[in-house]
């Protein structure tokens, strides 16, 4: 059994529990403050690497294994390459296009996606509050992350494929448009949260994260190096402390703290708070760099953070709801215990994910 004491005896345990959540939310907030002054591919390897070597040091001094053999750094490597420099890539330019609060949001919309690959790959439940949550997700999702004016134009029954009222390149105005790359971006997440599964048979998850963020960084900095100009020639003091703090608060120690707290049985509070992340992004954002969203971004906000919602509680109101049994036996506990590990499986995972 686990020797460590009870999280909940920690001294400001509530404080403790939501910090992961208020330092990534902030973390978008300091990054998206940074980047008229930076180049997108550079800040995503300042953000990546550093907080690798920091992870791996504490696996170091923790004991924890280094990976071994191909399969091992096969898997990390290919975990890399989609969690670290493509979700990383993605974030920074989709950043550069968009909200701080709206690109949280649009990130931590990735159980939609995780929960829809669970269920193809690994034949995981969803159950009717699982389902709700990916329909009215979905609903969010396309509210947030097309164009009002598209929306608009489909609600007035005046949508177009020959590029009349809606733009001529519907490829090239989708790469420009933020909320889309933030998309691919929590896809990039979804997608490395379920090759991690198959990373953790192989290796150590904690130190395959380490690497996999200096892994995926190393390619952000080359190719900042191939296409990019003037990366830090503009960045003033205040610029590098948001950068750290993105790095060390947003990276490290949000992962640090979250890995603890899973491990410490506090798995229901940690997924009932997922959503605290874009409402401190939206807060912050709006406090500090005056961003405002349309009514129609707020009602996809709206519709996302209960997608996010319905999605990581599914399992307790489906409880909550079914008629209790005076007759329950220890079969029925052993079902529900089985039923859990999923779920922790999917949290510690999430370590490997940031904004």
């Amino acid at each position: 059994m686990n020797s460590t004491p009870p999280a909940s005896k920690l001294p400001f345990y509530s404080l403790l529990l939501i910090a992961p959540f208020f330092f990534w939310g902030t973390a978008m907030v300091a990054m998206k403050g940074v980047i008229p002054n930076t180049t997108p591919f550079f800040m995503a390897g300042v953000r990546l690497v550093p907080a690798g070597l920091l992870v791996l040091a504490t696996a170091v001094i923790a004991g924890r294994p280094q990976p071994k053999g191909w399969a091992a750094w096969a898997w990390i490597g290919l975990f890399a390459l989609v969690d670290g420099a493509m979700f990383q890539g993605f974030l920074a330019e989709g950043l550069g296009r968009t909200g701080a609060g709206l690109g949280s949001v649009m990130i931590d919309s990735q159980p939609i996606a995780v929960a829809l690959m669970a269920w193809l790959l690994f034949g995981e439940h969803i159950g009717v509050w699982g389902w709700l949550g990916l329909g009215i997700g979905i609903a969010g999702i396309s509210l947030l992350g097309l164009p009002d004016a598209w929306i608009m134009a489909l609600l007035q029954g005046k949508f177009t494929w020959d590029g009349a009222e809606l733009g001529a390149n519907l490829l090239y105005d989708l790469f420009q448009n933020g909320q889309w790359l933030m998309l691919l971006a929590a896809l990039s997440m979804a997608v490395g949260t379920v090759i991690m599964r198959y990373v953790s048979r192989h290796a150590d998850p904690v130190a395959a994260t380490g690497w996999h963020m200096i892994l995926g960084g190393l390619p952000l900095f080359a190719l900042s190096a191939l296409t990019e100009t003037d990366q830090i020639t503009r960045l003033d003091a205040a610029n590098w402390v948001a950068m750290g703090y993105a790095t060390i608060f947003g990276s490290a120690i949000a992962y640090g703290l979250f890995f603890y707290f899973a491990a410490s049985g506090s798995l229901t509070s940690l997924s009932s708070l997922t959503f605290l992340t874009p409402v401190f992004a939206l807060l912050f954002g709006s406090l500090f760099l005056g961003e405002m969203l349309s009514p129609i971004q707020w009602g996809g906000v709206g519709l996302t953070l209960v997608s996010i919602y319905l999605i990581n509680q599914r399992e307790v109101l489906a409880q909550k709801l079914q008629p209790s049994s005076p007759t329950a036996t220890v079969e029925n506990l052993v079902v529900q215990a089985d039923a859990s590990i999923p779920e922790l499986a999917q949290v510690s995972v999430k370590l490997t994910e940031s904004e």
